[in-house]
């Protein structure tokens, strides 16, 4: 049976599953040894993402910074969406356990590159919806 727990991704972190696979990634992508042991790259499947990066109230300037603020928090999206591909530095990650599978939790900062599905629809969208 499943927990009822879940988890809740903060900041501008990532929740990704590890990719446990060595050589090829399933984009095709391929990782040399070199890559793994000394630049300590690891690859990995976007689970869950965080809000983003807080963005400062502009209407709480002129605010006393010890009154409570009454407006929302708002945040800049992060690049990174559930279901990418990304490769990080795995120094940076930081190993959970939940419900018995093992995940990494990473910043942002951290991934250098994100892999999407939908890569060649950005590219080049397609001609022929009209």
């Amino acid at each position: 049976m499943k927990s009822k727990k879940q988890i809740v991704v903060v900041g501008d972190r990532v929740l990704i599953k590890p990719d446990e696979s060595k050589e090829r990634t399933s984009f095709g992508l391929y990782l040399p040894q070199g890559v793994e042991t000394k630049e300590k790259v690891q690859g990995g499947y976007v689970i869950k993402v965080g809000p983003g990066y807080q963005l400062p109230d502009a209407n709480s300037i002129n605010d006393e910074p010890w009154e409570p603020s009454k407006a929302e928090a708002k945040f800049m999206p992060l690049q990174a969406e559930e279901g990418d591909y990304a490769l990080f530095l795995r120094k940076a990650a930081i190993e959970i356990e939940f419900d018995k599978e093992r995940y990494l939790i990473v910043s942002q900062p951290a991934i250098l590159l994100l892999m999407k599905d939908n890569l060649l629809d950005h590219i080049a969208p397609d001609e022929d919806k009209d």
